[in-house]
C-alpha cells in the first residue's frame, strides 16, 4: 500500500508539473504581439494603375473613400471608413480618432508598396470599444497579398498599447489622453466653422483631407495635411515629407501614418499629442542614435501645434 501511495503521489506531482507547464507554454502562445502597420504588396508596378486598383478594391470591398492626397511625389494617402468604423467611433471617448483607417500607395525604389494601418493596433492604442479584427479581415480581403505587419521588430501587446507611451517614459512622452487644447469656443457649429474655414484657407500650411463626423454625437475629426507653411508661419518642419524623410528608415514605408487628424469634440477643438501620434507609428525610434531619431524631428511637435493653432487664427 505505501508503494501504490508514493506511486500515486509522484504521479499526481508528474501531471501537475505538465499542466502547469502547458498552461505556461499557452499563456506564451497566446500572447500576440502587434504592429502599426501591414504591408499587402511592394513589388515593380505602376504607381497609377495601382492606386487605382487599390481604390476600386476599398470600394468593391465595403469601404468608403472619405478623403485621399499626395503628401509629395511619389506617393498618395487613401483614408477610408464605413459605417461600422463609425458607430464604433461613438461608443468611446475621442473615438473619431478611430473611425478611418488608411492606405498608402507610393513608390519606394523599384517598386510600388500598398501598405495600411493595421486596425487592431490602432484600436487598442486609440482604447476603442471593438478591437476591429473584422475591419482588418475586411481590409485584407480587399487588398490581398502579403499580409506583413511592420513598423516594430518585436510588436506590441494590446494590453501595453492600451496604455502606451513610448519607451515607458511616463512624465516624458504623452499617452492618447494628453491631447493639444487647440481652441474652445460658444458652440460645436462655431468650433466646426473655425476648423472648416482655417482649411479652406490653407492657414499654417494646413489643408482639408477628409471630414468625418461620428454618429450620434458632437464629435467631428479632420484629416490635416501639412505643407510645412513658411518661415513667416514659424511652422516650415512641420511638413509631412520633413517628417517621414527624419523618422522612416526601414525597408517597408509607414506613409499611411499620415495625415494628422484634428477633433472637434461639443466646443473644444483638439488633437492628438504629436509626440504621441508619431510614437504609436515608429516605436522602435531611437531618441539619438542613428540616421533616423526623434532628435532629429525636435523642433516637429511644437511647430505642428503652431500649425493647428494658426489654422483656427489662434496664434
Amino acid at each position: 500500500m505505501k508503494v501504490m501511495k508514493n506511486s500515486a503521489v509522484r504521479s499526481f506531482l508528474t501531471a501537475a508539473l505538465m499542466a502547469a507547464t502547458m498552461f505556461g507554454l499557452s499563456a506564451v502562445q497566446a500572447e500576440v504581439y502587434l504592429k502599426p502597420f501591414i504591408n499587402s504588396t511592394n513589388a515593380p508596378g505602376d504607381l497609377k494603375a495601382t492606386l487605382a486598383k487599390t481604390k476600386s478594391a476599398l470600394t468593391g470591398g465595403g469601404f468608403e473613400i472619405a478623403g485621399e492626397y499626395s503628401p509629395w511625389a511619389g506617393a498618395h494617402v487613401v483614408v477610408v471608413t464605413n459605417d461600422f468604423l463609425k458607430q464604433n467611433a461613438a461608443k468611446s471617448e475621442m473615438g473619431g480618432f478611430g473611425a478611418i483607417q488608411r492606405v498608402s500607395v507610393a513608390k519606394v525604389g523599384a517598386n510600388i508598396q500598398v501598405s495600411y494601418t493595421n486596425p487592431v493596433y490602432m484600436a487598442n492604442v486609440y482604447r476603442l470599444s471593438n478591437d476591429l479584427s473584422s475591419i482588418r479581415a475586411q481590409l485584407k480581403g480587399a487588398l490581398g497579398g502579403a499580409d506583413k505587419e511592420f513598423g516594430s521588430e518585436k510588436g506590441m501587446t494590446a494590453d501595453y498599447l492600451s496604455e502606451y507611451e513610448y519607451s515607458g517614459m511616463e512624465f516624458v512622452m504623452p499617452e492618447f489622453d494628453k491631447v493639444y487644447e487647440l481652441g474652445e469656443y460658444d458652440s460645436y457649429e462655431e468650433a466646426i466653422k473655425m476648423v472648416e474655414e482655417g482649411l479652406a484657407k490653407n492657414l499654417g500650411g494646413t489643408s482639408k483631407v477628409y471630414r468625418i463626423d461620428v454618429p450620434g454625437k458632437k464629435e467631428a475629426v479632420f484629416g490635416v495635411a501639412l505643407s510645412g507653411g513658411s518661415a513667416e508661419d514659424d511652422v516650415e518642419c512641420s511638413g509631412d515629407d520633413y517628417i517621414q524623410q527624419r523618422v522612416d528608415g526601414e525597408e517597408l514605408k509607414g506613409i499611411a501614418h499620415f495625415p494628422y487628424d484634428v477633433m472637434v469634440m461639443d466646443n473644444e477643438v483638439i488633437s492628438l499629442h504629436v509626440k504621441f501620434r508619431i510614437a504609436q507609428s515608429w516605436p522602435d525610434l531611437s531618441m539619438v542614435a542613428g540616421d533616423y531619431t526623434f532628435f532629429k524631428i525636435m523642433c516637429a511637435p511644437p511647430t505642428i501645434e503652431d500649425a493647428f493653432l494658426v489654422m483656427l487664427g489662434e496664434d
